[in-house]
C-alpha cells in the first residue's frame, strides 16, 4: 500500500505563515516581511555549522518544511550546490506559499525517501541537514544506527551531519549514542534556548579539535543582516565545542 502521508495545515497572521502537522506543532514559520530569515530559533541553530564551515561547496537537506533553512542557504551561500529531499508530497506543494526558489543548476527540491537519498548518494557532500520530522516525530527510517551510518559515509573526509533532535523524544539519549558511534566522537551537541530541541553537530573528524583557537567571526559570504541573525548561535557552538574538548 502507498504510504500516506499528512497535509499540513497553514495559519496566516498579518505578518506571518506557518505550517502545521497539528494544534501543538510547529513545523516552520516565515516572516512574510523577511522570507528568507530564519524566524525559528532551532533554525538558527542548525546554521552554524558555518562556524565549522564558512564556506560549504554542497548542501543536502533532509525536510523541506516551510524552506527556511533552504531559502537562507540559498541566499548567502552562492556558491553552494543545495540539494533538498521532501517525501511529503503535501508540503512539496506549498513551497511557492513559503517562497522557496524554483529549481536550478545549483538549487533542487526532490520528492523523494530521504533514507534512501542518503544510502545511494554517489556525492560526497559537504553539509548535510536533517529535519525530517512527521506528525509522529521523527521516523525510524531516519534515526536509525543504518541511517547515521549511511549519512557518515555519504559526507566528504571533513564533512558534517546536522541533526535536529526533539528532547523531549524518549529515543533522544538513544539517538545521540547511535550519531556518536557512526562518527567516532566527534560529536558537538548544542541546546536551543527554549530547551525542546537540541542541534547535533557530528564530524568524521574531531569538531572540538577543529575549534581550537578559531575565533568567532562573520563568514565572508554572510551580509551583516544574516550575520545580526547567527552572531549569538556562533558563540553558542564555540563554547560548546570548546566544553567538548
Amino acid at each position: 500500500m502507498a504510504q500516506q502521508h499528512i497535509k499540513p495545515v497553514l495559519c496566516r497572521t498579518a505578518n506571518t505563515v506557518s505550517m502545521h502537522f497539528s494544534a501543538h506543532q510547529t513545523q516552520s514559520c516565515m516572516d512574510i516581511r523577511r522570507p528568507d530569515a530564519l524566524h525559528l530559533e532551532y533554525t538558527r541553530t542548525m546554521m552554524g555549522f558555518l562556524f565549522f564551515l564558512p564556506e560549504p561547496e554542497s548542501v543536502a537537506m533532509v525536510g523541506l518544511g516551510g524552506g527556511s533553512l533552504a531559502k537562507f542557504c540559498y541566499r548567502h551561500l552562492p556558491k553552494a550546490r543545495i540539494s533538498v529531499i521532501e517525501i511529503n508530497p503535501h508540503v512539496l506543494a506549498l513551497r511557492d506559499q513559503f517562497q522557496v526558489p524554483a529549481d536550478s543548476p545549483r538549487f533542487r527540491v526532490v520528492l523523494g525517501d530521504a533514507a534512501e537519498f542518503v544510502r545511494t548518494s554517489p556525492r560526497n557532500f559537504d553539509v548535510l541537514l536533517v529535519d525530517g520530522y512527521d506528525h509522529e516525530g521523527l521516523p525510524t527510517a531516519l534515526s536509525s544506527q543504518r541511517f547515521y551510518d549511511d549519512c557518515s559515509e555519504m559526507l566528504g573526509p571533513d564533512g558534517m551531519l546536522v541533526t535536529n533532535l526533539h528532547c523531549g523524544q524518549d529515543r533522544w539519549q538513544q539517538q545521540l549514542v547511535r550519531i556518536r558511534r557512526s562518527f567516532d566522537g566527534g560529536v558537538v551537541v548544542v541546546d536551543v534556548d527554549d530547551g525542546s530541541n537540541s542541534i547535533v553537530f557530528a564530524s568524521k573528524t574531531h569538531l572540538a579539535t577543529r575549534s581550537q583557537s578559531k575565533p568567532v567571526r562573520q563568514p565572508p559570504s554572510l551580509d551583516d543582516d544574516a550575520w545580526t541573525q547567527l552572531r549569538a548561535t556562533f558563540a553558542r557552538v564555540s563554547a560548546a565545542a570548546h566544553d567538548a574538548l
